[in-house]
């Protein structure tokens, strides 16, 4: 490889590196077991709400 090519290589690397830091974050991924406990756990305090 010559040295203008290795140079488009890294400032490629370096812009896809760029545009891939300001793309929309993809929210983190949540299992279904943690789903289901979230989901207890909110519906927990409005029960003992409703009852006290």
């Amino acid at each position: 490889m010559n040295r203008q090519k290795k140079l488009q290589q890294l400032f490629k690397e370096k812009a896809k590196k760029a545009s891939a830091k300001l793309a929309p974050k993809k929210p983190k991924y949540i299992s279904k077991a943690e789903r289901l406990k979230l989901a207890a756990e909110g519906a927990e305090p409005v029960e003992s709400g409703e009852s006290a």
